[in-house]
């Protein structure tokens, strides 16, 4: 029986050696290393890097600001004038404030800007808004406490949840508040970071 079969193991074995080839992984002769060799590196993009480089241009083409010093120097003057009487249209301690007139008047005298006098103007100003999450003291609040759908009632957060602002006659014009209140979570609309756009230094001032 193994005398019948034994002209037929060579061509079997050679067979087998074939499809063996067949499945070996390619190899490089000499000649195709050395040309792939002469050719020019290619810089290697890794994503840490992009990512990186991308946000560092986007945190060199924000304006410098410091935050901290404006918003409390600001948020000092704010202090200083609770109690102060509202008065529609008022700009001054001397008249009293309106809530719009009141931010305006904090913005002037402690960092020379001028900001818009109404609440409607107050929402068109070119400054980067900012989610309800991410408040920071300084930054502007503005309301639509009227069920309206419009902007109507402007203040400045101020931490923990509070913001001052000239509420009203009857609530006895500047004075604290809280986000939590049902009244003003209810009605909160947006806010910008307006002290984005101060200069770097504030005017000398003189408060009366």
């Amino acid at each position: 029986m193994l005398k019948r079969f034994a002209p037929l193991v060579p061509l079997a074995l050679t067979v087998f050696l074939a499809a063996c080839a067949g499945h070996q992984p390619q190899s490089h002769d000499r000649d195709t290393l050395a040309s792939q060799a002469s050719l020019p590196s290619r810089p290697v993009m890794h994503l840490d890097e992009e990512i990186s480089d991308a946000e560092a241009a986007a945190s060199l083409n924000e304006k410098p600001y410091e935050m901290p010093q404006l918003a409390d120097s600001l948020l000092e003057l704010g202090r200083s004038l609770i109690g102060t009487r509202y008065r529609y249209g008022g700009t001054s301690v001397q008249s009293g404030f309106d809530c719009s007139g009141f931010v305006g008047y904090l913005f002037r005298e402690e960092l020379g800007m001028q900001l818009p006098r109404s609440t409607r103007d107050l929402i068109k100003l070119d400054a980067p808004k900012v989610a309800r999450s991410e408040l920071e003291p300084g930054d502007l609040i503005l309301f639509n406490d009227r069920g309206r759908g419009r902007v109507s009632h402007a203040g400045i957060y101020i931490g923990d949840d509070q913001f001052i602002h000239s509420s009203s006659r009857r609530s006895g014009g500047v004075r604290i508040d809280s986000l939590d209140d049902s009244y003003w979570n209810r009605s909160y609309l947006q806010a910008k970071r307006v002290l984005a756009l101060a200069p770097q230094e504030g005017p000398s001032r003189q408060h009366p």
